[in-house]
Formats: structure tokens, sequence, C-alpha cells
């Protein structure tokens, strides 16, 4: 499976995306988040927060690194942007193979620390509020997913 792309025409749709996907999560799932500023990133991760049961407000952790929330599965929002040498041992691992569902914003930039397997996520700004959303499936586990979710969105 290459990649899937969907639409979103507002904030509201953008989020409602996210959080049906994350129906289909699991632990130890790794999402990657890629797009420029103000593509949709932290909105994206606010409708998953959502879908996975968290209460809390969702921001982004540009300053902290990493922010954990508590759910129906535990959510671990990464943002990278900030991480001055890509081979620095920040722990990664402990979060990528844990119980949880990871979101790593501006992943390319430790990518060698990067499981084999996850599913990238490209948000592109198309005007106003519309969104271009891609999947890219990376490992048999996540090319599922896409497909089960693919399923679903389109009543196949």
């Amino acid at each position: 499976m290459d990649r899937l792309t969907f639409s979103t025409k507002s904030a509201e749709q953008t989020q409602g995306f996210a959080e049906k996907l994350a129906s289909f999560l699991c632990p130890g799932d790794v999402l990657l988040l890629e797009g420029d500023l103000g593509a949709g990133k932290t909105t994206f991760t606010q409708g998953l927060a959502k879908g996975l049961g968290v209460k809390r407000t969702v921001n982004s952790p540009t300053f902290t690194i990493i922010k954990e929330y508590k759910g129906r599965l535990p959510l671990y929002h990464m943002d990278v942007y900030r991480v001055s040498d890509e081979e620095e041992d920040l722990g990664f691992d402990e979060y990528f193979y844990g119980d949880g569902v990871c979101v790593v914003e501006w992943a390319h930039l430790i990518e060698s620390q990067l499981p084999d397997q996850y599913l990238k996520i490209s948000l592109f700004h198309k005007g106003n509020d519309e969104r271009h959303i891609q999947l890219e499936p990376i490992g048999s586990r996540y090319v599922q997913l896409s497909e089960e979710f693919a399923n679903e969105s389109t009543g196949d």
C-alpha cells in the first residue's frame, strides 16, 4: 500500500478525522506528524486525544519535548523541533515501545531513533481551513491499520 490522501474543510473536521483514527490504535503505535508551521499538527493531535478519551487540554509540547496524557491508552505527544542533536538519547525508546500511543511532530529530525514501523501522517494547508491529510504506512501493522481505516472511512 502506498499513500492514502483525505481532505478536511475545517479544524473541526481535521479533529474528527483524527478522533476516528484513534479508534484503530493499539498500545505501542507510533504516528509521525509532518507539516509546515500552521498545517494543523496540534489540531490533529487534539482530535486524536479526544478519540483516546483524554480529558485534559492538549497543546503543543514545543518547549517540553514530551507531554503525557491519560486516556483509554496513554498518549505521548512529542515535539522534537528543538532537539539539537539527533543522536542525543532522550529515552524515546521507552515511549515507542511502551503501553501508549506516540505522536511525534517533526519526526524527521530524529530519524535515526525512530522504530522500524510507524504511520507517517503529513498535513498540507490548502487554503482557509482546508487540509489534505496523507497517510503513509511503514510496516505491516500500519498497512493493515490504514486499510481498515480507509475501508471504514469510505464505507466499503
